[in-house]
């Protein structure tokens, strides 16, 4: 249960990752980032701070369900990706908030040579978490820094191309590092975002480090548990839904069609996944497709055979109970299983408890992608309302 901090208290409130945030209402003015963080914006994605090039400090604000501009945060890494503000066709970074020329700017400065991190401004990362009281309150994910390590200057920023109504724009997609910060109390924080001056004598530790160093510590957490419940596995919002509906009701009628398709998807997922061969269904042997994961080098590579099941089994749609993967069809795929091979099983559906439980605790090298999976690959890629999944579905995997 997320501690959750009233409205009349935000003026107070310390800044703690997880905590929400409540608005008091719909209105613009009972907006809680405002309040928590005075001289920022009260709408938008970008809520800016500071006049001129360089800001003060920056609150980036995300829904988490914006179908074409899937931001994300990777909580086992501290990854958070978030796309700028260009979201309709015009000029890359004559956009009403600023919001790209900020990314641009703090993109530069921070692989510039030398890199200026001092003028980078501090981000601090919010997120959309509604409540009884209002529709506008938010959680708090934590204090970021621009880029992550390991990422070079060409991967860290990057301008993609998107298409509305026919006509081709672009927007930035930006990554960010949450650095590992629990709480910045109420007194640092007002310091710390009261300008460049104090900034850094205010900062926290963590902050001061990546300054000086350029050293990344993310606020990586590890999951106490690795066994998905149902819920976990299908798809939450209705865009979502839609898309697994799309999927399913596109291959019900011809399931063994459906085992293309999962081939195409775990590809769709990771570059490094070859498809050697789509099994027909008579000889399968429990195998629908196989192939090899590429690991090491690109000049001296090693390959890992993997096989592939696919079930396309009732999502439980419209009240009815979803139609899941229990322990008979894991274990199917478990004893086809050649020495140093995994597996990976992609279903409509979900994983029954009982066969999530029994693969995880005996360690058995099984990738689950389930419903939920299904959707939010195919938004990543670009297939992102349930009218484009069709189109591509019927051109690409024509039912015969």
């Amino acid at each position: 249960m997320a501690h959750v901090i009233e409205f009349e208290s935000l003026g107070n409130a310390d800044l703690i990752v997880d905590a929400v945030y409540e608005g008091k209402d719909s209105q613009l003015s009972s907006d809680p980032i405002s309040r928590l963080l005075p001289g920022c914006g009260n709408m938008g994605g970008f809520r800016l701070a500071g006049k001129g090039l360089d800001k003060q400090f920056v609150a980036l604000f995300t829904t988490g369900r914006e179908k074409d501009w899937p931001d994300r945060i990777d909580l086992n890494t501290g990854q958070f990706t978030y796309y700028g503000d260009n979201r309709t066709p015009g000029e890359l970074h004559k956009t009403p908030l600023g919001g790209n020329r900020v990314l641009r700017r703090v993109f530069d400065l921070l692989h510039s040579s030398p890199a200026q991190r001092e003028l980078i401004p501090p981000f601090f990362v919010f997120q959309k978490y509604p409540t009884q009281k209002s529709a506008r309150s938010v959680q708090f994910k934590g204090l970021a820094v621009p880029g992550y390590g390991g990422l070079s200057a060409t991967e860290d920023l990057v301008a993609v191309w998107k298409t509305s109504l026919g006509q081709r724009f672009q927007n930035y997609r930006s990554v960010f590092t949450i650095l590992d910060l629990a709480v910045i109390e109420r007194t640092r924080l007002l310091s710390f975002i009261g300008g460049q001056a104090t900034r850094l004598s205010d900062a926290p530790e963590v902050w001061k480090r990546w300054v000086k160093t350029g050293e990344y510590r993310p606020l990586a957490s590890e999951p106490t548990t690795v066994i998905r419940t149902l819920a976990e596995q299908m798809p939450d919002g209705e865009n979502k839904i839609a898309i697994l509906r799309a999927v399913y009701e596109h291959f019900k009628d011809s399931p063994h069609q459906f085992e293309g398709f999962a081939a195409r998807l775990f590809q769709m997922h990771d570059q490094r996944v070859i498809i050697d061969q789509i099994t027909r269904a008579s000889i399968d042997g429990g195998r629908d497709a196989i192939g090899r994961y590429v690991l090491g080098l690109k000049d001296d590579p090693v390959y890992v055979d993997f096989a592939l099941e696919a079930k396309c089994y009732s999502p439980g749609f419209d009240g009815i109970a979803a139609n899941t993967i229990g322990v008979k069809e894991i274990s199917r795929l478990i004893s086809r299983l050649r020495h140093r091979q995994f597996g990976v099983l992609v279903t409509t559906s979900a994983i029954a408890r009982q066969g999530y439980e029994e693969v995880r605790g005996d360690s058995h090298p099984i990738i689950f992608i389930a419903g939920k999976d299904i959707a939010e690959i195919l938004i990543e890629k670009g297939q992102n309302s349930p009218e484009r999944v069709r189109e591509w579905l019927t051109t690409e995997f024509p039912i015969i």
